[in-house]
C-alpha cells in the first residue's frame, strides 16, 4: 500500500498541514503545468520524457494492440478518457453467470477482483505486519524463551513484535496529536463553525494544555500560526476531518490484531495455490488510485479531454488486489498470473509493503510470467527509503538470490531542477531501483469522469509502464528483457548532484538507481529502432 501511511501523515502534522484544509487555505506552492511528464526539457524547459518528441519518430510506422494489466485498488471502466481503451475479454459473454472461456473465473470481461467474494467486497484490510504479528503471537506470547525449539522463528516474532508496537504507538499518538489540535481549535472557535487565524494565534496565548498531546500541539501550533500571514476563516469541522478519518483507519483497521475481513473473501487463504475465488467487480468505490494510473498509461491521446496517456494502442485489464491496506501476497501472485495468461505483455504494479507474508508464492508468479515474455514494472515507494538496505515488497530478487529480468523498479523525479531533481519522498538504491521517471505533480484521470494532480512513485511507475507499452506496441519483436534493456540504456541522465530523498545531503543520480537517469520515451525509440 502506497496511498497513505504513517510517515506521511508525519509531514501533516510536524511540517506544515500538508494536504489539509489548513494547507489549503495558504498560498499554495507553485506546480508544474499540466503534464510536464510528456514534456522535452530542451523544447519546454521540464525534464519529462520527451514523448510527442517519441511520437516525431514514429510517424509512418504501424504498431499493434498492447495489453497492459493494471493491478491496483480498481479503474473506473466508464470513465470518458478510458472507457476506449479498457479491455475486453472477446472470449466472455457478459453477465451470463457462465465461464465461457474456461479460465476458471466467470464473467470476466474486464479483469478480475481477487479481493471480493459472493457477499462483496474487501474495502479496509490490516497491514501485513499485523497478520504476521497477530500470528506469531499466538504462538509465542507466553512461551519461554528457554524452551523454544525454532529459534530463528522466535527472534523474528521479537522483531515484529517491536516494529508493530512502534507503528501502533506512532499511530495513537499521531491521532492523539490531531484531537489535541482540534480542541485547540475549537476553543479558539468558542462555538462557531468556523475560526480564523487570528482567533486561534490569540486563544494559543493564553491556551494551558491538560494533555501532553495538548502541550506539544500548542507548540507546534504556535511556530506555525504565529508565522502565517493573512487571517483566512476556517471552517472548524472541516479542518481535521480528513486527519482524523486517516489515523483512526490505522488504529481500527490497519493495526487491529483483531480485524481480519477476509471472509468476505470466501477462500482457503492459507492454501498459496489456490487460483480460483474472488469476482469481477473491477471498479471500487475508493478506485481514484488505479484510474488515475490508467490513464497514465493509456488514456486517449486524440480526443481533447482530460490528459494523455503515454501509449496510442493499449489495453488496460483491470486487476483489484490493493484494499485500503496491505496487499496480500496470494492475491498479487494470481493477479500477475492472470495477466500473463491473458495477453498482458507489460503488468503495473504501484503498491508495496515493508513485509511479505508468502514471498514464495509471488516470486513463482513473476517466473511464470518470465516464461509468458511479460515486463513487470513496479513502485518502488514513497518512504525516501534506500531500498537497499530495506524491504520494498514485491520486488526482483528471488528467495534463491537470482533476480527477474523482466522486472523494472521504479523511483520518483521532480519537475525542479538541479538538486531539487528527486521527489523528496521517493525510494531509492544503487542495486534496487533500475531508473527514476516524473512523479510530482502529475495530472491524470479520477474517478467519475474527474481528474486530479496525485504524487507518488505510484504515478511514476505506469509512466515508464505506459513507456514500455509504446515500445512493444510499435516494436513488437523486442521481449520482456530488450525492453528493459533499452529502456535502462536510453534514460536521460543526470550529471548534477541533488538531494537524497528525505534528506538534505546531496549525492550523484548514479548512486539513487540503476541507471543514472530518468526515462526518455524518445530516446527509447530511437534505441529501438537500432535493435
Amino acid at each position: 500500500m502506497f496511498k497513505v501511511g504513517i510517515k506521511a501523515f508525519t509531514l501533516f502534522v510536524f511540517v506544515g498541514f500538508t494536504g489539509s484544509t489548513f494547507a489549503q487555505k495558504q498560498t499554495p506552492p507553485a506546480k508544474a503545468p499540466v503534464g510536464w511528464h510528456h514534456m522535452d526539457l530542451k523544447k519546454d524547459g521540464y525534464l519529462g520524457i520527451s514523448t510527442e518528441q517519441a511520437y516525431e519518430q514514429l510517424k509512418g510506422m504501424k504498431s499493434q494492440k498492447v495489453v497492459v494489466a493494471v493491478i491496483d485498488d480498481g479503474v473506473d471502466i466508464y470513465h470518458e478518457d478510458l472507457s476506449a481503451v479498457i479491455w475486453t475479454n472477446q472470449k466472455e459473454i457478459p453477465d451470463n453467470g457462465i465461464d465461457d472461456d474456461k479460465n476458471g473465473y466467470i464473467d470476466d470481461v474486464h479483469g478480475w477482483n481477487f479481493i471480493g467474494g459472493k457477499s462483496g467486497d474487501v474495502d479496509q484490510d490490516t497491514k501485513e505486519i499485523t497478520r504476521l504479528y497477530s500470528g506469531l503471537k499466538a504462538k509465542y506470547e507466553n512461551a519461554d524463551p528457554a524452551k523454544v525449539v525454532d529459534k530463528v522463528e522466535y527472534n523474528r516474532y521479537l522483531s515484529i513484535k517491536k516494529d508493530y508496537e512502534k507503528e501502533l504507538k506512532e499511530a495513537q499518538q499521531q491521532l492523539d496529536m490531531v484531537n489535541a489540535m482540534e480542541t485547540i481549535f475549537r476553543g479558539a472557535a468558542k462555538g462557531n463553525t468556523v475560526v480564523s487565524l487570528s482567533q486561534v494565534k490569540e486563544f494559543i496565548k493564553t491556551y494551558k494544555p491538560t494533555t501532553a498531546a495538548e502541550k506539544k500541539a500548542k507548540t507546534i501550533l504556535k511556530i506555525q500560526l504565529m508565522a502565517a500571514k493573512g487571517d483566512n476563516v476556517l471552517p472548524v469541522d472541516e479542518i481535521f476531518k480528513e486527519a482524523k478519518t486517516q489515523m483512526s483507519t490505522f488504529t481500527d483497521y490497519h493495526l487491529n490484531l483483531n480485524f481480519d475481513p477476509r471472509s468476505t473473501v470466501g477462500d482457503n487463504y492459507t492454501n498459496a495455490n489456490e487460483h480460483f475465488y474472488g469476482n469481477n467487480h473491477v471498479i471500487s468505490h475508493n478506485g481514484d488510485h488505479g484510474t488515475h494510473v490508467a490513464g497514465l498509461i493509456g488514456a486517449v491521446r486524440t480526443n481533447e479531454i482530460g490528459g494523455k496517456g503515454v501509449a496510442d494502442n493499449v489495453e488496460i485489464m483491470t486487476l483489484r488486489v490493493v484494499p485500503d491496506g496491505d496487499e496480500r501476497d496470494k492475491d498479487v501472485a494470481n493477479a500477475i498470473r492472470y495477466a500473463a495468461d491473458n495477453g498482458a505483455k507489460v503488468v503495473n504494479m504501484s503498491f508495496g509493503k515493508s513485509f511479505s507474508y508468502n514471498k514464495k508464492v509471488v516470486d513463482e508468479a513473476v517466473k511464470y510470467a518470465a516464461s509468458k515474455d511479460v515486463l513487470l514494472v513496479h513502485a518502488a515507494g514513497n518512504d525516501a527509503s534506500n531500498n537497499d538496505k530495506g524491504n520494498n515488497f514485491p520486488n526482483d530478487v528471488f528467495e534463491d538470490g537470482n533476480v527477474a529480468t523482466n522486472w523494472i523498479e521504479v523511483g520518483a523525479s521532480n519537475w525542479k531542477p538541479g538538486k531539487d531533481r528527486t521527489a523528496n519522498f521517493s525510494n531509492y538504491g544503487k542495486t534496487r531501483v533500475d531508473l527514476f521517471s516524473p512523479g510530482v505533480d502529475i495530472f491524470s484521470s479520477t474517478k467519475d469522469n474527474k481528474y486530479d494532480s496525485y504524487p507518488g512513485t505510484s504515478m511514476a511507475s505506469p509512466i515508464v509502464a505506459g513507456t514500455a507499452a509504446l515500445i512493444r506496441s510499435y516494436f513488437p519483436t523486442l521481449t520482456a528483457p530488450q525492453v528493459k534493456d533499452i529502456l535502462m540504456q536510453s534514460v536521460t541522465p543526470i550529471t548534477d548532484k541533488v538531494k537524497i530523498p528525505g534528506s538534505k545531503k546531496k549525492t550523484k543520480f548514479s548512486a539513487l538507481c540503476v541507471s543514472g537517469g530518468i526515462v526518455n520515451a524518445a530516446k527509447a525509440v530511437e534505441l529501438a529502432k537500432k535493435k
